[in-house]
């Protein structure tokens, strides 16, 4: 970065030294303030506001000097741009350490497009405000299947360009939980630390806070984050899960250090006109300072709120608007703004690319010049990607890198920041140093210890079993090439099914594409996907069906291969079966027959009669005659472990 800015000093220098000879002492000056490190005003005048010598010819050298200026910090900023993407390459050779300091927040568009600039090439004189391992603390409300995804894509962002340990602090419901719980303890990224806070425990605290926000009651948790998080966190930034980082977010921890005074908020100022009160005849909106501001990143510092009494502050205020507006429509925001209306001195403003806001009719084009502006994207429309605006296609390509990213790539260390010491990944060292490498199963031995990232329910699931303790799960593996038979058999097995998908990220979303754009699929809640992560050159298909195991829900389970259509009725079948069998008190296992066909149309027999005829005919056969190998789907019983079941 030194480097960088000598040779930016040495362009400046030269670039103006050629505009005019009456201005060569002043560049002297100001390039030797520069090596003395003082702050240099850009006129002269100031310095001297009353001296004669400064004629109106003088003022004209002044303003040309001024005008050049800025051409040249355009042309530095299209070098710095050139420079980026050379060091953006570099990037994946290691991590090296890099502090920040942001410019201040402003007060309207204009100014703050011109702050753009000037904080852009004002790098030079930045000091260090963050530690090269200094852990930055990350706060997310997350509820429910779809939410978890999104948290995915955000995560991904942000560990792409960090370089710092991360401590995410998930206010998670039980279902989010569990899905962000093995995901991360499967993905082990080093110097990532995550903890989880019981979301459905804090619904005590805003229930009784009417909201018309699709978020829900969960939209409202971010008010109680100084209760909810540890006594002794000062510091966190919380983020929506709608949420797509460009930029490292170590430069957004730094801006915690241009606070003063009493500012405890650091929030971006709405970029729609929805608090002007002006979108429709007769809008009110809730009380907001100016335009109001847009909580979905928020700094906020904890010791400090805790000490105004943050909680009793947000409490008494939501309780007298609500007399009049009734509900919330913004859900946390409205109440944030309600605050700071009556308590202006508590927000710094952050500039408005720290929070560029992709919702219909807004001004977030005025955030940005160039990419290189970018900092955080905001989804914060319900149209999400489809929403309208003028660089749409950019944005969306942006989230969709991230959305399709390999995250297994993502688990690199930081240089020169240990991890915690993790007990998981030092016994499969351990295990690892002890192969052989001469022998010749070595890389069969090796796939053993390999850790697959794994996503559990990626899509909707939502299934009570029946209380006869009859009820049969279907259970199956595939990969992405036998997508095809996912409807065929939801057709064919009305009952619950448990399926382990071995994909790669982007693959992830060619299916969910897929799901989404099927009635047979959308139609059907009691399928659990559970995508396990594509990782080395072999097939895990022992792993892909322990998996889909583990997370049956029913008595019983029906193992099958993902190329066996179920008849028509067998669920109903089954389940009479195991009462008449007496499943529940005998150690048994239901074997059902399977049979193949050669064509490629073939008319599904409806009963037994039937299949006996096609048999007759030829145009059926036993599975696997050819290789006299028999092998025939199964009905076990499901005991804490599964795999120790009677198969």
């Amino acid at each position: 970065m030194l480097g960088i800015c000598r040779g930016r000093r040495k362009f400046l220098a030269a670039s103006l030294t050629l505009l005019c000879i009456p201005a060569i002492t002043w560049l002297y000056l100001f390039a030797g303030s520069l090596e003395d490190g003082k702050p240099v005003s850009l006129s002269p005048l100031e310095s001297q506001p009353h001296s004669p010598r400064y004629t109106a010819s003088s003022q004209r050298d002044r303003e040309s000097l001024e005008l050049r200026m800025r051409e040249v910090e355009e042309e530095n900023r299209a070098l710095r741009r050139q420079l980026s993407l050379a060091q953006g390459r570099g990037h994946r050779r290691g991590n090296h350490s890099r502090t920040y300091s942001m410019e201040e927040g402003t007060g309207d568009s204009e100014n703050l497009r011109a702050g753009i600039v000037a904080g852009n090439s004002s790098e030079c004189g930045q000091q260090p405000v963050v530690e090269k391992c200094e852990t930055i603390h990350v706060a997310i409300v997350c509820a429910g299947y779809n939410a978890s995804r999104d948290v995915v894509t955000l995560v991904k962002s942000v560990l792409f360009h960090r370089r710092n340990p991360l401590h995410f602090h998930l206010i998670a419901d039980s279902i989010a939980e569990q899905i962000l719980a093995t995901l991360f303890q499967t993905w082990m990224v080093p110097a990532v630390r995550v903890d989880f806070y019981n979301a459905d425990e804090l619904k005590s605290e805003v229930s009784w806070i009417p909201n018309k926000h699709y978020s829900g009651i969960y939209g409202l948790m971010k008010l109680v984050l100084t209760k909810t998080l540890p006594a002794k966190l000062e510091r966190v930034i919380v983020l929506d899960t709608d949420i797509t980082f460009a930029t490292d977010i170590a430069e957004l921890w730094a801006v915690f250090h241009k606070f003063k005074g009493q500012q405890v908020l650091g929030l971006v100022e709405n970029q729609s006109d929805w608090y002007l009160g002006n979108l429709w005849k007769n809008h009110r909106p809730w009380p907001a300072l100016g335009r109001g501001y847009n909580t979905g990143v928020i700094l906020l510092l904890l010791d400090k709120l805790r000490k105004m009494k943050w909680e009793q502050m947000w409490r008494l205020t939501a309780e007298r608007e609500l007399m009049g507006m009734l509900s919330t429509s913004l859900a946390d925001q409205d109440i944030f703004n309600a605050v700071i209306k009556q308590n202006p001195f508590l927000v710094y403003q952050l500039p408005c690319f720290w929070n560029v806001q992709l919702s219909d009719h807004t001004r977030s084009e005025q955030c940005y010049r160039d990419v290189s502006d970018l900092k955080v994207i905001h989804w914060n429309s319900p149209k999400k990607l489809r929403v309208k605006n003028k660089h749409v296609e950019f944005f969306r390509n942006l989230y969709l890198t991230f959305l399709e990213y390999d995250g297994n790539l993502l688990r690199r260390e930081l240089f020169g920041c240990p991890s915690e010491a993790d007990v998981n990944s030092e016994n499969l060292q351990k295990q690892l140093s002890e192969l052989d490498e001469d022998d010749l199963c070595y890389e069969f031995r090796r796939e053993r210890f390999t850790v697959h990232r794994t996503h559990l329910y990626f899509l909707h699931y939502e299934y009570e079993p029946a209380s006869d303790n009859t009820d049969v799960t279907l259970v199956a593996q595939l990969s992405m090439d036998r997508l095809q038979m996912l409807e065929a058999i939801c057709k064919h097995w009305e009952g619950p099914i448990s399926l382990a998908l071995y994909l790669s990220d982007a693959e992830a979303q060619q299916f969910l594409r897929y799901a989404q754009g099927s009635e047979v699929l959308m139609g059907r809640h009691n399928v659990a996907y559970h995508i396990v992560y594509k990782e080395g050159q072999f097939y895990p298909v022992n792993l892909l069906r322990n998996v889909a195991m583990k997370h049956v829900g029913t008595p019983y389970m029906f193992l099958s291969d993902i190329d066996f259509l179920p008849m028509y009725g067998l669920y109903e079948y089954l389940r009479k079966s195991v009462i008449q069998l007496d499943l529940a008190n005998t150690k048994k296992a239901m074997i059902v027959p399977a049979f193949e066909t050669l064509r490629y149309r073939l008319s599904f027999p409806k009963s037994k009669a039937e299949l006996l005829s096609m048999l007759d005919m030829g145009t059926l056969f036993t599975f696997s005659l050819e290789s006299s190998q028999t092998w025939s789907p199964i009905i076990s019983c499901k005991a804490t472990f599964p795999e120790t079941c009677l198969q």
